[in-house]
């Protein structure tokens, strides 16, 4: 998948590429997502943000008509998304909702999406859209704990 992830900071950036072993087509921008970045986003499929990059209504909206379809937020919370415009869009929202918050745990989690979501898989309690989905919800916890021994 074609992935732009926002606001990365220097000792994120090994744990990413680490985490993806070059499956994903990775670029690395350690400024914010907002509308004077949002110009790197044009031809990805996914944008991945922190929860310092504030995603609001006219935001997504651009995300939108620039063909981004799906957001992973670096983080639990999901305050710094306006979820239910995105659900209106149709935008697949997922976090990194697991235990393990470390810098390797989350950039792990994070590819772990990538990859659920390129395999056409639902991302299990990571999935954070209102979509209807069978598989929603299933603990995918075991394959995160495989991925990272």
């Amino acid at each position: 998948m074609k992935v732009v992830a926002y606001n990365i900071r220097e000792f994120e950036k090994e744990q990413l590429a680490l985490a993806n072993a070059k499956v994903h087509d990775l670029t690395l921008i350690s400024n914010g997502l907002d509308m004077g970045t949002l110009h790197y986003a044009v031809g990805k499929e996914v944008v991945i943000i922190s929860d310092r990059d504030v995603l609001d209504s006219t935001l997504l909206n651009k995300l939108d008509q620039i063909g981004v379809k799906k957001i992973i937020t670096r983080s639990i919370s999901l305050d710094h998304i306006d979820i239910s415009h995105a659900n209106k869009l149709g935008l697949h929202i997922a976090n990194t909702p697991f235990e393990d918050q470390s810098t390797l745990g989350i950039a792990y989690q994070t590819i772990m999406n990538l990859n659920n979501w390129g395999d056409e898989r639902c991302l299990g309690l990571a999935c954070q859209c209102v979509l209807e989905c069978e598989k929603k919800g299933v603990p995918l916890k075991q394959n995160y704990e495989r991925q990272t021994k």
